[in-house]
């Protein structure tokens, strides 16, 4: 019998990727065949001698890209001729779908230095903004207010950042920000780097709605996202505006049908 590996990793020994992010990116997307059937989890171990196949080239460059097109399909956003301003961009997964969908300008922001891809780095569109702490972000950083924001972000509560997003964004603009409960939650419910308890779920998507509100935000949409984090965590998206009325959403149907969609994918 044939030793097993990761399927990520397999992937990029066999030369079918340039890096295991574009590996994961693939196979969160389900675009990998093992042995002729789909499989979604980067870390199921597989045989080496399995027959692995691609389906298509990543559209972006990491598997960011790919959660926020899943959120702008249910919230029906047109980011066409539009300045945006991302979050958090890390490597540019964000960053890259905002410029597919026809952003003129992207600031890609991040705490972080030598993260974003190259391809974006040289995009005379990107605005590349590195060791910048995006809690103290102001429309002068900028040189202006911007018509989207994206955020994503990572060991800090979304919480604070929101007053950042509220300021650099114009009054007629739109905000599609990234919820991670295991780094909203007490940590107490934090397990591995997991929050595998739905209730958790629901008061943490209550707690960063009531602070979107509290800051001046009309809250428009919210839904899971259909790729999963690093770690496994279930991940949700707010959409949110300045003008106009919060929308009746039921938060704990949205974490129930995140439950019931993984839970069909994953068996």
């Amino acid at each position: 019998m044939a030793d097993k590996k990761r399927l990520d990793q397999l992937v990029l020994e066999r030369g079918l990727v340039e890096s295991r992010e574009k590996a994961k990116v693939l196979i969160l997307a389900g675009k990998v065949l093992v042995n002729g059937e789909r499989v979604t989890k980067a870390s199921k171990l597989v045989p080496e001698d399995a027959d692995v196949e691609l389906l298509e080239e990543p559209k972006y460059v990491s598997r960011g890209g790919y959660k926020l097109e899943s959120a702008f399909e249910s919230f029906k956003i047109d980011v066409s001729g539009k300045v945006a301003c991302d979050i958090g961009a890390s490597t540019g997964g964000f960053t890259d779908f905002l410029l597919q969908r026809g952003a003129k300008k992207v600031y890609a922001v991040d705490v972080g230095y030598g993260q974003l891809h190259w391809k974006l780095r040289n995009d005379p569109r990107v605005v590349v903004m590195e060791k910048v702490n995006a809690r103290y972000l102001n429309p002068d950083d900028l040189g202006e207010k911007v018509d989207v924001v994206t955020c994503d972000v990572s060991f800090i509560s979304l919480k604070k950042i929101i007053p950042a997003i509220s300021r650099i964004l114009k009054n007629t603009g739109d905000a599609v920000l990234l919820v991670k409960p295991q780094f909203e939650a007490p940590r107490k419910f934090v397990k591995k780097g997991i929050v595998k308890d739905p209730d958790v779920h629901i008061e943490v998507l209550e707690e960063i709605r009531k602070s979107l509100i509290e800051n001046g935000f009309v809250v428009k949409g919210c839904c899971f996202s259909k790729i999963k984090g690093t770690e496994g965590n279930i991940e949700y998206f707010f959409w949110v505006k300045k003008e106009g009325e919060n929308a009746e959403i039921d938060l704990r149907k949205i974490v129930e049908e995140a439950w019931r969609f993984f839970g069909e994918r994953e068996r």
